[in-house]
């Protein structure tokens, strides 16, 4: 039986239907949104794997080129491995669920959504999200949902829910935000440099409209759901946590409250734990899982009632306290601009490279295919925490990362600088002990300023934690990577002295309230500002001069049909142009043309000869050029590319030219003045930049005809008008 329930989000109808497709996984609907329909299905096992003591959650999410009417791109025509766009998508679909499956819950279950059709305009991840939640509610997984999530972008002031790509790029806000019926779960996204007070109304904005989609999910639960699959939790046993607590807890109580480097924390409890394990290995055989999750659990509960109780966090510091910054600048010599920011022990070095506009990304995915000239690029190695680990490709905590930094520090380049390169830049965490990602806002805000990147204003960012039980709380600044972990909120947030610029919110915990939420916005804050006077204290503003190393670049227009004549027939022009001056040209539709290459003088010659390739030419301005033909009566001169005129045999010299090959041979550059313009063609004179010789009036001079007396019957104009004489007329070359 086909079930289909519809809800009107943002002005528009969202509906989910079950019952037609993948009628053979747990659950499975067809999420719709005007023409855009995304298949979510769930399955779980029917039993968890034996001593498996973690949750295996999979989602994934693909986009069907057929889906907007398109191939692949590339030569195999076939979707191959998830584009960054998938990854992205994925996360924000596990994000939100993740928390919502029962403790005990250790069955494979994975949920993948697949884009069947797009229109264009209603982008496929947030209605997977929703799917999944339904999915699984109605697949009888284990799973306190329903879940619903939005996009909430604002234009002109005002917000808007689930709003076009035009809506969004015409706006200074994109979040997407998940939630339950109760609280949020997960929220992220960017903005242009908004206050805390903007966002938390954005954020309660799309609660309003995730319940509805709850609502939705609950009417289709109560009609279409399976019965939820009995899973019975794997209880430990209550001597097993009373002989661990008396072995390990007064222990592990004297570490909590000593102020330890990661390495020497992470030695004391693994000795800690060794000895627990041993002492009850014989008591207690098989049962290693169990006592190591007691033991777990007692690290947790003494660091939160800790800092519930005094105030104290692992490393000593208060909850508002920042650990000690140190920025180097300038550390990679052939970099075009570097930094390296160090937080207590998490250390991110940012590498800037400067390229030009053959270095953009080409995007090709759903949407029209398009180019990114800004990238961020996050990388993890196993070194940075320690540990020896896979080195493989790029992991999607690297991508969620980076492209949360990449939004963080985009929208702050100065528009009206009109930096024409392409720009990325690299984090390379070197250590990791918490918001690493962070320190990647740091760093990489830093190292554009040392590059001569047109930053607007330095981007700090922070790293928010959250310690709850009951109406208690807590919550902390600049987190470490064990309050990552035994706390209940990850809370990122980045931006300027202005306003935000980033946001990411993940929960472990059934959600929060609005009140944990503004505050935590309200002292991320303070830490951010604390940042950036540290920050701006060891470079407030962009270096003057790019990088030595950098690629030199120029940009110059010219009007729109000119275009043509600087590609020329084949790409014939642009490409010689290109191998004369050994530059790279990039021409654009408006007529923008991008020079680049690392050496100025051929890039100031090469910006000079597209000039002159379209200089209207001139009367009385003096050009130089090649001679590119000998004629009887004359040379023919190349005055501007592309462009001759003809300097007549008269116009050479003041004193008498008997033959033109006597003063001149093809390639010899002659400075010329243009005296006059007939059409295409173009009188040039050379005598006209020349000094008269002084006259002298001896008797011999006329009786032996020589040059002077050739020059007074041909060469002086002056006289000739004076007398009326017609100058003799030769014949003339058609020389455009």
């Amino acid at each position: 039986m086909v079930f289909i329930k519809e809800v009107e989000i943002g002005g528009k109808i969202i509906s989910i239907e079950t019952g037609r497709y993948a009628r053979q996984a747990n659950g499975a609907v067809m999420v719709r949104s005007g023409e855009t329909m995304v298949l979510v299905a769930a399955v779980a096992a029917p039993e968890a794997k034996e001593d498996q003591d973690f949750f295996p959650l999979q989602v994934e999410y693909r986009e069907k080129t057929s889906a907007a009417g398109k191939f692949p791109g590339g030569f195999i025509k076939r979707e191959g491995k998830p584009s960054e766009k998938e990854v992205l998508s994925a996360r924000l679909i596990d994000r939100p669920i993740r928390p919502l499956f029962p403790d005990y819950y250790r069955n494979d279950t994975q949920v993948i959504a697949t884009v069947f059709s797009y229109d264009g305009e209603n982008d496929a991840d947030v209605l997977a999200a929703c799917g999944a939640s339904a999915a699984l509610m109605l697949g009888g997984i284990p799973f306190n949902g329903p879940v619903g999530e939005v996009r909430v972008g604002r234009v002109n002031g005002q917000l808007v829910c689930n709003p076009t790509h035009s809506e969004i790029a015409a706006g200074d806000l994109e979040l997407v935000v998940a939630g339950t019926e109760d609280s949020i779960m997960m929220v992220e996204g960017e903005a242009k440099e908004l206050s805390e007070e903007v966002m938390l109304e954005a954020l309660m904005f799309a609660h309003a409209e995730i319940k509805k989609i709850v609502a939705m999910q609950k009417e289709l639960f109560a009609e279409a759901a399976k019965p939820v699959m009995q899973v019975v939790a794997n209880e430990i046993p209550a001597e097993i946590i009373a002989d661990v607590k008396e072995l390990a807890y007064e222990k592990y109580k004297e570490v909590v409250a000593s102020v330890l480097a990661k390495e020497e924390r992470a030695a004391k409890n693994n000795e800690i734990d060794e000895a627990t394990l041993a002492a009850l290995a014989e008591k207690y055989p098989e049962q290693e899982s169990k006592i190591k999750q007691v033991l777990h659990d007692i690290e947790k509960e003494l660091m939160r009632e800790r800092i519930l109780s005094e105030g104290k966090r692992l490393d000593g510091r208060g909850t508002t306290d920042i650990r000690p910054i140190t920025i180097e600048l300038g550390v990679l010599p052939r970099s075009h601009g570097s930094a390296l920011f160090t937080r207590g022990e998490t250390q991110s070095l940012g590498t800037v490279t400067l390229g030009t506009k053959n270095d953009e990304q080409i995007i090709d995915g759903l949407r029209e295919e398009y180019t990114k000239s800004f990238m961020l690029h996050y990388n993890f190695p196993p070194y940075s925490v320690g540990e020896v680990g896979r080195y493989t490709g790029t992991g999607r905590r690297e991508i969620g990362h980076g492209n949360l930094a990449e939004r963080s520090l985009k929208n702050m380049i100065d528009a009206d600088a009109k930096f024409p390169y392409t720009l990325r830049i690299t984090s390379d965490i070197l250590e990791s002990n918490g918001s690493s990602s962070m320190a990647t806002v740091c760093s990489g805000s830093l190292s554009m300023f040392d590059g001569g990147v047109p930053l607007k204003r330095a981007v700090a960012g922070i790293a928010m934690g959250l310690i709850k039980e009951g109406e208690r709380y807590a919550i902390l600044s600049d987190i470490l990577g064990n309050e990552d972990h035994l706390g209940d909120m990850d809370f990122k947030v980045a931006g300027t002295s202005e306003g935000i610029t980033g946001l990411q919110m993940d929960i472990k915990i059934e959600g929060i309230s609005f009140e944990i939420m503004k505050k935590a916005l309200e002292q991320a804050k303070e830490g951010r500002m604390h940042i950036l006077g540290i920050m701006n204290a060891a470079i407030d503003q962009p270096r003057e001069e790019l990088s030595k190393y950098a690629p030199r670049l120029v940009s110059m227009k010219i009007e729109q049909d000119q275009i043509g004549a600087l590609i020329g027939p084949g790409g014939k022009t642009i490409q010689g142009l290109q191998r004369e001056y050994n530059v790279e040209i990039n021409v654009e539709d408006s007529g923008q043309v991008n020079i680049a290459s690392a050496n100025l003088d051929n890039l100031v010659k090469c910006q000079n000869h597209i000039s002159r390739l379209f200089e209207v030419p001139e009367i009385g301005k003096i050009y130089e050029g090649p001679v590119t033909k000998l004629l009887d009566f004359g040379a023919v001169i190349e005055i501007l590319p592309g462009k001759t005129g003809l300097l007549h045999v008269s116009e050479i010299d003041h004193k008498r030219t008997e033959k033109v090959t006597d003063v001149f041979k093809e390639g010899d550059i002659v400075q010329v003045k243009l005296l006059k313009i007939d059409g295409n063609k173009f009188g040039l004179s050379r005598k006209a930049l020349l000094e008269r010789p002084a006259r002298e009036h001896k008797q011999g001079d006329h009786k032996h005809g020589d040059h002077k007396h050739g020059e007074h019957r041909h060469g002086d104009h002056r006289e000739r008008h004076h007398k009326n004489e017609p100058k003799p007329e030769e014949p003339e070359e058609n020389i455009e």
